[in-house]
């Protein structure tokens, strides 16, 4: 499943690189804050192989669009979870105003290009999930 974040950069983690089986490799984290303007969140996101090169085209303070992916994988009884970029791009002119990241900052890639979506009001990222009933310890 494919998401998109909309955010300003905030930071850019340092490159880190290696070599494997396969070959070299490389990747850089980097964090976008919302453009919510009551509650921005930050996201901390990875860059691997040639999007790195694309991660170098901007600057602090600039407002991007991700698309990402995530994936989380389990290591001694812990689990991991990734917010892997595989596309970097300037974020949007309309959707840098505050009103229009607050309704849905993350959401799935395939509803933020319908043609259909972009003149109504976005739909949540998850309709199912009720904030009143949620029952987690944090």
């Amino acid at each position: 499943m494919a998401l998109e974040i909309v955010g300003k950069l905030i930071k850019i983690l340092p490159e880190v690189s290696g070599q494997s089986q396969k070959g070299p490799w490389s990747k850089q984290e980097f964090v976008l804050e919302t453009l919510d303007a009551s509650y921005p969140k930050k996201v901390c996101l990875t860059a691997w192989g040639d999007k790195v090169a694309d991660l170098k085209t901007f600057n602090l303070d600039d407002t991007i669009k991700a698309t990402f992916s995530a994936e989380s994988r389990e290591y001694n009884e812990r689990w991991y979870t990734e917010l892997r970029a595989f596309r970097i791009e300037q974020g949007d002119g309309a959707q840098q105003e505050p009103r229009a990241a607050s309704s849905a900052p993350l959401r799935p890639a395939a509803q933020a290009s319908a043609p259909a979506r972009a003149a109504s009001s976005p739909m949540p990222f998850s309709s199912s999930f009720d904030e009143e009933t949620n029952d987690l310890p944090f």
